[in-house]
């Protein structure tokens, strides 16, 4: 089997997932194709996953670290440009026929040029020296599957391990989590001379593709068809955390000249379904009234604004500026 080789113009998460999914669903069938690709500080979330359970909310914002969810299930994963993604794309029967390892070798040996030992260690993750460096999922629909995984080359681990670092005592959720795992890059195994342009090299000598690698030139409709899925889908709040299931949260944090402010809040479907406020701030009002008229809303920053700007937060809470509300609020 020979594969067409398609090279993303973008670092951007949504348009990278939205390819992705084009790909599959609107290129011809009687071809199967091969995609690398790199995303600007990103974290995506499995289908099935909580996506307010899996971040850390007020590290992610701070960082400005886009969050989307794929369409494929597994868990949770960081990217950033030290990280090469790479997705296959072909037809299979049924799920009896995908096995990771078939698309995973090609990884190991490409490695292998390059004098890094890797290996495929359990259901679905590729390792070196017993520390994983490349994550992988699959996709499948209508006879057609979908494989893609990290390759972890010079990512910051740092922020990898605060941006998914969740306080799970802090909350309960339904949803698959993700296993915390040890991780590694594969430059620290190489030289420092040795560059992700040369794992890409690595790997089209050991993918077989069409054209001697030559990339599919993306035209100006296929471009506009993935414009319009990576907004309708991708960039959607109601994609990203909507599809989240019931959550449960507890939040605490002082403000300088308020007090200290203690939230509990349950979601579905990233909209409040309850809400308690308490803390020991002054206020006029009965903050249960504050907490009523939030219910109902979505835990999404210009929904809570928008809600708040009808009501007179000083009249519950004296000296609470609604940006710290709202952080509290959001997941």
């Amino acid at each position: 089997m020979r594969y067409r080789y398609i090279t993303s113009p973008s670092t951007d998460p949504r348009w990278n997932l939205a390819l992705e999914e084009y790909i599959f669903d609107s290129l011809p069938r009687d071809k199967s194709y091969f995609m690398l690709w790199r995303n600007h500080n990103t974290i995506v979330v499995g289908k099935n996953q909580n996506t307010a359970a899996e971040i850390n909310g007020q590290f992610v914002r701070s960082k400005d670290i886009t969050v989307v969810r794929r369409l494929s299930g597994g868990g949770t994963v960081y990217h950033d440009l030290g990280n090469l993604n790479f997705t296959f794309i072909t037809d299979a029967a049924d799920a009896a026929e995908i096995d990771f390892r078939r698309f995973c070798l090609p990884i190991v040996e490409a490695l292998a040029d390059l004098g890094v030992k890797a290996e495929i260690n359990g259901r679905n993750d590729i390792t070196i020296a017993g520390k994983k460096f490349s994550g992988n999922s699959q996709y499948l629909r209508d006879g057609r599957a979908m494989h893609h995984g990290t390759l972890m080359f010079r990512s910051d681990l740092t922020v990898l391990s605060r941006a998914l670092a969740v306080d799970r005592e802090k909350l309960s959720a339904k949803g698959i989590p993700s296993v915390v795992s040890r991780v590694t890059n594969i430059g620290d195994h190489l030289p420092p001379d040795v560059t992700i342009d040369d794992l890409r090299d690595a790997l089209l000598r050991h993918i077989p593709c069409e054209d001697n690698a030559a990339p599919y030139v993306l035209t100006e409709a296929d471009i506009a068809a993935i414009d319009k899925i990576a907004k309708e889908r991708y960039a959607s709040w109601e994609w990203t955390y909507g599809q989240s299931q019931a959550l449960q949260r507890r939040e605490k944090q002082r403000i300088e000249g308020c007090g200290t402010i203690d939230v509990s809040l349950d979601s579905d479907g990233g909209i409040i379904t309850a809400l308690d406020i308490h803390g020991d701030f002054f206020g006029s009002g009965d903050v249960a009234e504050l907490s009523a008229a939030l219910v109902g809303c979505r835990c999404e920053k210009e929904a809570l604004k928008e809600r708040l700007d009808t009501l007179h937060l000083q009249h519950y809470i004296h000296n609470c500026p609604q940006e710290a509300l709202i952080e509290l609020l959001l997941p």
